[in-house]
């Protein structure tokens, strides 16, 4: 995948007068041009991604195929687990997974841990209150009808939980995807008897959202390359969103007309196929005998912790 270079000053804060910032006021940037910056990230994350899967790291090794499988019994692990000791032990053996694959660890954990505390602890911070989960109030937070209100023992347990099972598991997936280079991935989806439809859909939504990202950064360019003063009214930048949401479907549309033609053009068959034919090695089968031990010995250790 290639992408056009984004110019400096779509990604960089606007500054006031002074660089430092001691001098003149800064500005706030419209939505709209946050919305670019951030369609900018994705673009930068999605080519170090494809960067990392080519690492000779110790994961890139291993054949996309047993890692699925190795992901799926990990995964099933983790559901299983009820104790945070064990699942933080999974979540350092992700850790280690990353650096043994060469992986950026800052890179890594913020990708992971950008999202579970936004999405994680919105669904579960209610649930930590004595009124969703009674038992012993740790922080008084007042009253509610004459009854004490606060986070209970109970419910910061349970939360606490939810959140390293699903930050081990996000661990698990992002360490597979970086890992693997996607069309190899697709490929061993459709080889494990992933329906086609489902594997086709989703390597064109994982293709073409880059395209669709970079026809939304050529319009902005182009509206803010025509534009002399700043915009200062709210209704003008949504009137360009909504017109540039129009244009966006249409163009989405002939170019996935013109996609698909071109494909069954070049006998496209609905099953991803890459450049080298993918074989199971002797490290491939060690390190699925190892995943799946390792997942033995972590319910084997949760169940100890449950007597």
């Amino acid at each position: 995948m290639t992408a056009t270079a984004t110019p400096d000053w779509l990604t960089q804060p606007e500054l006031g007068l002074c660089p430092c910032g001691c001098i003149g006021r800064r500005r706030k940037g419209s939505f709209v041009e946050k919305t670019i910056t951030g369609a900018a990230g994705v673009l930068r994350a999605a080519m170090f991604s494809d960067g990392a899967a080519t690492e000779p790291g110790l994961l890139q090794r291993i054949d996309a195929r047993v890692k699925v499988l190795a992901l799926l019994a990990l995964l099933v692990t983790a559901g299983l687990v009820h104790h945070v000791a064990v699942l933080a032990g999974m979540y350092l053996a992700t850790l280690a997974l990353a650096l043994a694959s060469r992986l950026s660890l800052s890179f890594f954990v913020k990708r992971v841990w950008l999202f579970v505390p936004v999405f994680t602890g919105v669904v579960v911070l209610p649930a930590t209150l004595n009124l969703v989960t009674p038992g012993h109030i740790v922080v008084p937070l007042g009253t509610w009808f004459g009854q004490p209100v606060g986070p209970t023992t109970q419910g910061l347990t349970s939360a606490g939980l939810i959140v390293t099972r699903v930050a081990t598991s996000i661990s698990l997936v992002v360490l597979v995807t970086l890992t693997t280079s996607w069309s190899r991935l697709l490929a061993a989806l459709r080889a494990l008897l992933v329906p086609r439809v489902f594997v086709a859909v989703l390597g064109m939504a994982y293709r073409y959202v880059f395209h669709l990202l970079d026809a939304v950064t050529d319009m902005y360019t182009a509206r803010k390359a025509r534009t002399v003063t700043r915009d200062r009214d709210v209704a003008t930048g949504r009137r360009f969103v909504a017109a540039s949401a129009g244009a966006l479907f249409g163009k989405a549309q002939a170019v996935s007309e013109e996609v698909h033609l071109a494909m069954l053009a070049r006998g496209y068959t609905g099953d991803a196929r890459t450049i080298s034919n993918a074989r199971v090695r002797v490290g491939d089968v060690a390190f699925g005998l190892a995943a799946l031990a390792a997942a033995i010995v972590t319910i084997g250790v949760d169940r100890v912790l449950a007597r």
